[in-house]
């Protein structure tokens, strides 16, 4: 098969990463694939995976009219099977580049818990959690697919140039247990997790010798810097370290004796065999344990708080891990042979081919019915763009998580229930 892999950005994150690793994963299994996107940070990642990458503007609308007149080009002159985009503007681009040609599939892969309501109700989705396949299969037309986002398990592995990373951020000596965080630093999602974890472990700082390693970059590591800055202060010394965004980030897993995470990101740090601490929001924190594991592989790596009490959660997950190196261990390798066994790119690999044997296989659809169901989504589109600016002139303009809170809550309702 030829296949192009449309990642919804080049910045670091887990989504796209998942896409370009699994795009040369599957490479491996004898197809031919290649990069779409942007130059960006992970414009690196693809060329240290051999992968060619076609380029497109960095500047752009989301979804694009230019780019899926170029994807449309790019399938005539190639002959393409498959244009799989990640996360819902690439999905419309292709969309749109396919339509009416019978010969090329678009399909779509969602690796948060959001699936925007506007996507084709027929065409092919994957996404990364049971809960969201069930939730989204019951309103589409269309397959709706698991795969859970995969690790490289030979690239995130102990072993990593730890020394140079201590070196260069943490001092020469390690005297200390990190506690490390690996995300963007950005208002949506993230913030409120990092700013927790900046007090709490300000304050065991101040009794324990501990320190949160803080590694990536964004629009609000102003913020996070300042509540960093009065941490060490109290503490009066660094008990919170800022390294900024890593283009390879695996040495600030290897080196933490602790992670918090979500996502892809809480997954690589089971993939080095670290203890996790799983973030969410309002106030969600909770240690992946056997007893936990069923909730994680049901909603995904995060979750919805009840809005109070997370520092004082968060404190009391750190506390026992501070003081036990057996349990830090213990779990460290628990997670690992977890990530090996459901995680891994190989596994993921074979699945996303099936997928897309099974979508070549089944893709004519009439151009009516096509045109019928674009047409819909076009509306829809529509609709969530006025929403958008009309919040945003309001001030009351929130990240797009479609159905992420919904389908946390429930989940963790059913887990309180005896």
């Amino acid at each position: 098969m030829k296949i192009l892999v449309y990642p919804h950005a080049m910045e670091l994150g887990g989504s796209q990463l998942n896409a370009i690793e699994l795009a040369a994963a599957v490479r491996d299994l004898g197809h031919q694939v290649a990069i779409i996107g942007e130059d960006g940070p992970l414009s690196r990642r693809v060329e240290e995976l051999g992968l060619e990458r076609m380029a497109i503007p960095a500047q752009r609308r989301r979804p694009s009219p230019a780019v899926a007149k170029q994807l449309r080009a790019l399938v005539r002159q190639y002959d393409i099977d498959i244009i799989h985009g990640y996360e819902w503007p690439p999905a419309l681009d292709a969309v749109a580049a396919v339509f009416p040609n019978e010969r090329a599939v678009a399909i779509c892969t969602i690796m948060s818990m959001a699936v925007a309501p506007f996507l084709p109700g027929n065409m092919p989705l994957i996404v990364g959690t049971e809960a969201l396949r069930q939730h989204t299969a019951r309103k589409r037309s269309g397959p709706t697919y698991l795969i859970e986002p995969p690790v490289d398990m030979k690239a995130n592995s102990p072993g990593q140039p730890v020394r140079e990373f201590r070196d260069r951020f943490l001092g020469s000596t390690h005297q200390t247990i990190d506690i490390g965080v690996v995300c963007r630093l950005v208002p949506e999602l993230k913030l409120e997790g990092v700013l927790t974890a900046v007090d709490v472990v300000g304050e065991l700082g101040l009794r324990w010798p501990v320190r949160l390693v803080i590694t990536g970059d964004g629009d609000a590591r102003d913020q996070v810097a300042q509540r960093a800055a009065a941490a060490n202060q109290r503490a009066g010394r660094e008990v919170v370290v800022l390294t900024g965004e890593l283009v390879d980030p695996r040495p600030a897993y290897d080196a933490a004796d602790i992670m918090l995470g979500m996502g892809g990101s809480a997954l690589r740090a089971l993939a080095f065999g670290k203890p996790l601490v799983v973030q969410g929001e309002q106030a969600f924190w909770q240690l992946l344990t056997p007893d936990s594991v069923d909730l994680f592989l049901s909603q995904g790596w995060y979750g919805i708080g009840n809005g109070t009490g997370g520092a004082e959660r968060l404190r009391a997950i750190l506390e026992p891990l501070i003081m036990d190196s057996a349990l830090r261990e213990n779990l460290g390798e628990y997670g690992r042979q977890l990530a090996l066994r459901r995680f891994s790119l190989e596994r993921a690999a074979l699945l996303q081919e099936e997928i897309y044997r099974s979508a070549l296989a089944s893709r004519h659809t009439s151009a009516v019915r096509q045109a019928t169901v674009g047409a819909r989504s076009a509306v829809l589109l529509a609709s969530h763009k006025v929403r958008r600016k009309v919040d945003r002139m309001r001030g009351t303009a929130k990240s797009d998580d479609m159905n992420a809170v919904t389908l946390a809550a429930e989940a963790m309702k059913e887990e309180r229930r005896p």
